[in-house]
């Protein structure tokens, strides 16, 4: 009974903390629609901060958590809200997901900048100090969290039913243009549930540090184990949410408690079940909660890009990446040719998002997990090279992202991608750590595939030819792009709604873009495993999806140039790539196409400026089909290369899928 009773008490204690960080979660999104991925990371830095206060410089607690919890977290919120959130409110979710995913992987690489990773200990309140509850000894750090999360639930209710801006904040969550109308500020409501779910952010973090050893990933990652909290409130209810978080808490303490430990459990994928608790239940509540209510951004208007590149141009490209490898590999020195090889590698999983993402607007969080099981294939498989081992890469990734589609097939926007986020924490702690896949911080050998009789086992000609694999699959897609299928991907982007109309089958098109994304990124795994000859558990997490998603987010998720950048600055950025990934999501708020379309455009546009200034010179953009022509001026098809001609004199060319204006 004592034993029942002290995992009672760990577990009303981890679910308080889960509660408070929930909170935070849930009024920040309740009020501006943009769900936080950095909330836990918000956390983990107020936390160093305190640390640096308290023990660094030998503040008295008292003090140092006033000036935290009250004066930097709610300031760091609010700059948060006006500088990145207000820009990005209306924004598709996977451009959110990936400004405060980024927002997340530059506040972990700015605190391993300016706290070198190093063992800290953040002293708990009154130290060791407790009583017994009975036999069982309860500390006083322990009572503090839980009476924390009870006085921020009551705080929360009698600030939202009692004062005039919690009633605002309400208002805002039902209709926010109404309650403008009724003398609401909407965008400064935004800003103080900004700053709100900041301070709530920084308790969890601070009440939770010394039990972590104030170490940045577990900080960080608390927020996901939150997650499932949140969602059981539906990212609305508090008392729903507070709720959640104390059943997920004991559930979790139960479990570690009581589940096994020896015989087939310690042997196996299941002995990380215990720790993968809070990841399944939220891939389990994502299942159950009707979808067709959630609140979500509405998308904004996206400007017309150009239509895929042609076949001709496609291959051009392709000589030109592998004539530009060949070239440059033998001029760099054989680190860097690794780090081109390795860019390359990654290059393929950031591919795989094109058709899923660019294309087909699905939002995954787990192409690294997917890159992971295809690594798993090729070293039990793909021995002496045997191309046999990518095919059971392709077959193994695609398999099981065919099978994590299937129940998620319902899910749309924020909760796809949560659900692939789950499924990517829960193989964090169940297959790869295990003895079946690499072992717990162990590792196994990838070999490089042999191709009748041919061993590409040098670095440059393996960098090569993962080059000719990219342009091979570059253009298979944009054939793909090109065909029935492709349109219906992007249709189904603009408006799923519209396409059930016309009475398209969405189901088979989502199963079939998630098949093929999780194949391309198993064979893209299985690739990357092989570059750098060996493998392990640490190699595939779920955070180091984010970086992969926010760089081909950035620039340019629905082009394979923007895959080929992206891979190469991975590659280049090494062990920055936290911080720059970082860095650069956070400016994707003022370009949400990303780089390359935005380049191209420019591109476009100088070069029409300067046909312009020509006689006859045409001019092109849109996508219209039409051959009249009238006072001297002719429009020209634009199916990749449009010609029109004036009454009077001129020819006019427009490119990619534009309409060509002809002075005459």
């Amino acid at each position: 009974m004592n034993e029942f009773i002290a995992f009672s008490i760990i577990g009303i204690v981890i679910g308080a903390t889960y509660a408070v960080a929930a909170s935070g979660l849930v009024v920040t999104y309740a009020t501006s629609g943009v769900f936080n991925i950095a909330h836990g990371a918000i956390g983990m830095v107020m936390a160093f901060v305190y640390w640096q206060f308290r023990v660094a410089w030998n503040w008295p607690a008292p003090l140092a958590l006033a000036i935290v919890i009250l004066v930097i977290a709610p300031l760091f919120g609010a700059f948060v809200e006006r500088v990145l959130i207000r820009r990005v409110r209306e924004a598709p979710v996977a451009v959110t997901l990936v400004i405060t995913g980024a927002l997340m992987v530059f506040l972990i690489g700015m605190v391993n900048e300016v706290w070198k990773p190093k063992a800290r200990i953040l002293p708990e309140f009154f130290g060791n100090a407790g009583f017994h509850a009975g036999s069982v000894f309860v500390n006083w750090a322990q009572v503090i969290t839980v009476a924390a999360a009870i006085a921020i639930a009551l705080g929360l209710r009698l600030f939202l039913y009692r004062t005039r801006t919690g009633v605002s904040m309400r208002a805002v969550v039902d209709n926010q243009e109404l309650a403008g109308l009724n003398g609401a500020r909407p965008a400064r409501i935004s800003t103080y549930s900004w700053a709100l779910g900041s301070m709530l952010a920084s308790i969890a973090g601070i009440l939770i540090a010394p039990s972590l050893q104030l170490s940045v990933l577990p900080l960080t990652l608390l927020i996901v184990d939150a997650y499932a909290a949140a969602m059981v409130g539906r990212l609305r209810n508090l008392p729903l949410t507070f709720v959640g978080a104390l059943g997920i808490g004991l559930l979790q303490s139960y479990a570690q408690g009581y589940m096994p430990t020896s015989g087939i459990w310690a042997s196996t994928p299941l002995q990380g079940m215990r720790l993968a608790i809070p990841a399944i239940l939220l891939f389990i509540i994502l299942l159950a909660l009707p979808q067709d209510k959630i609140r979500g951004a509405r998308q904004m208007v996206r400007r017309r890009v150009a239509g895929p590149a042609s076949a001709r141009k496609t291959f051009a490209g392709g000589v030109i990446l592998v004539a530009a490898v060949w070239v440059s590999t033998g001029m760099l020195s054989i680190a860097n040719v690794i780090h081109l090889g390795t860019g390359l590698a990654l290059a393929l999983v950031m591919l795989s998002l094109v058709p899923l993402t660019g294309w087909g607007g699905q939002v995954s969080l787990c192409q690294m997990t997917f890159a992971g099981l295809g690594a798993f294939a090729m070293s039990r498989l793909g021995h002496g090279g045997s191309p046999w081992g990518l095919l059971a890469a392709a077959v193994l990734a695609g398999v099981v992202g065919g099978l994590i589609a299937l129940p998620a097939l319902r899910l749309r926007g924020l909760y796809l991608a949560l659900a692939t986020l789950a499924f990517a924490a829960a193989m964090d702690d169940m297959f790869f750590p295990s003895s079946t896949a690499f072992g717990y911080n162990g590792s196994v050998n990838i070999p490089r595939p042999t191709f009748f009789g041919i061993h590409i086992s040098t670095d440059r000609s393996y960098v090569i030819f993962l080059a000719v694999v990219f342009a091979l699959l570059s253009a298979a897609l944009l054939a793909m792009r090109r065909g029935p299928f492709g349109r219906v991907l992007s249709a189904m982007k603009d408006s799923e709604a519209a396409c059930a109309t016309l009475g398209l089958n969405l189901t088979t098109t989502k199963l079939i873009v998630f098949t093929l994304s999780a194949a391309i990124a198993g064979v893209a795994g299985a690739l990357y495993g092989a570059m750098v000859t060996v493998a392990g558990s640490t190699d595939f997490l779920m955070l180091q999806s984010l970086p992969i998603l926010i760089l081909v987010v950035v620039l340019g998720v629905a082009t394979a140039s923007g895959a080929l950048f992206g891979g190469v600055l991975f590659g280049l950025l090494g062990g920055e790539v936290l911080l720059g990934a970082g860095v650069a999501g956070v400016l994707l708020g003022s370009n949400p196409d990303g780089v390359m379309p935005w380049l191209y455009s420019k591109i476009r546009e100088y070069r029409d400026a300067i046909m312009g200034r020509f006689p006859g010179s045409g001019v092109g953009s849109g996508a219209t089909a039409t051959g009249a022509t009238a006072n001297g001026t002719g429009a020209g098809i634009g199916a990749e290369t449009g010609v029109g001609v004036g009454a009077g004199v001129g020819v006019g060319t427009a490119m990619e899928m534009g309409v060509g204006v002809v002075d005459g």
